[in-house]
């Protein structure tokens, strides 16, 4: 990413208020079906609005740490409710026992309530005038748990859950003074109910690359986390591979929490089971960070067909190509 670039796709500014706008709500289905396809998913309104979301938010956190003060409306109140809910089902329902060590079968005993309660949890979350946008809304809610089939999670996964979190904006469910709340009360609790989900039923790492890979699990709150630690008094990005740092500022920052859980789930030199991100520890400034990690997200996840054919499109985002 250039370092002048700007978040773009679609604002609650540009024209009509969201709640004015009339879509024809749909079922979201799959559109990239061959690697040629995916040129028309970078092209497409869903690829700008997306990005434009992720960017958004990331210059919304920039600075900030996860312990300030903002606003927690009645609908970020409801989301939370949400994901309290499917934490709750997580020890509702133990790990069976089974030969493999790997992908506990419960894993779909708990997707099976999700699938079957989604649209119900998500009517509460919306306006009453856009309670039809629910089967649209809530299908990304249920891409953004994981596999029931594979029993894995992966990035695509978390971009299924960013995805439902702008189609909440779009609808006007959420508005521009949630955006802290969305990134630090919402998508906070996400991270920890799917670190729930993959420690309980050893959930496998989707199309991971291993040590190649930045995380075996997630990426944007490496994006994010990085903003939050711009221009931070004391805290340089050579400081977080030091298990001491890590276990004092965790609970400020976002991209802290991520390395704690790595700490405690992987053994042996930091620098062996998690290269990439010990190359990230060299870089000399937080800002070259986030700006980094902002390219190695398009090339690694959004422009590869392994996590995109899986993406899902709807009249919120749209695979129909942008506006000129």
């Amino acid at each position: 990413m250039a370092e002048t670039e700007q978040p773009s796709g679609s604002s609650h500014e540009d024209g009509k208020s969201p709640s004015h706008v009339s879509y024809n709500f749909i079922v979201p289905k799959k559109e990239i079906s061959m690697v040629p396809d995916m040129g028309k998913w970078k092209r497409s309104q869903a690829y700008a609005d997306y990005m434009g979301f992720i960017l958004t938010l990331n210059e919304g956190v920039k600075g900030k740490k996860l312990t300030c003060e903002y606003q927690v409306s009645e609908t970020v109140e409801k989301l939370l409710n949400v994901l309290v809910t499917l934490d709750r089902w997580i020890d509702e329902t133990p790990p069976v026992d089974q030969p493999s060590r790997f992908g506990n079968k419960a894993y779909r005993t708990w997707y099976a309530k999700l699938d079957q309660e989604a649209e119900s949890l998500i009517t509460a979350v919306l306006p009453l005038d856009r309670q039809d946008a629910a089967p649209e809304i809530a299908l990304y809610l249920k891409e953004s748990v994981g596999n029931s089939t594979r029993i894995d999670y992966g990035t695509g996964h978390e971009a299924a859950f960013a995805a439902f979190l702008y189609c909440l904006c779009k609808v006007a469910a959420l508005h521009p003074d949630d955006q802290l709340a969305i990134v630090f009360k919402v998508f906070d609790k996400y991270l920890r109910v799917m670190r729930k989900l993959q420690k309980t039923y050893r959930m496998e790492p989707a199309g991971s690359q291993g040590v190649w890979g930045l995380d075996d699990f997630q990426f944007l709150p490496f994006i994010w986390g990085s903003a939050q630690l711009i221009d931070h008094p004391t805290l340089e990005p050579r400081h977080f591979v030091d298990e001491k740092v890590v276990n004092e500022y965790h609970q400020e920052n976002m991209f802290l929490e991520c390395i704690k859980f790595i700490n405690e789930m992987k053994t042996g030199p930091f620098a062996e089971h998690s290269n990439q991100l010990w190359n990230i520890s060299d870089v000399p400034s937080w800002s070259k960070v986030n700006q980094g990690l902002i390219r190695m997200y398009k090339a690694e996840c959004l422009e590869k067909f392994p996590v995109i054919q899986h993406f899902k499109f709807g009249s919120l985002l749209s695979i129909q190509p942008v506006k000129p």
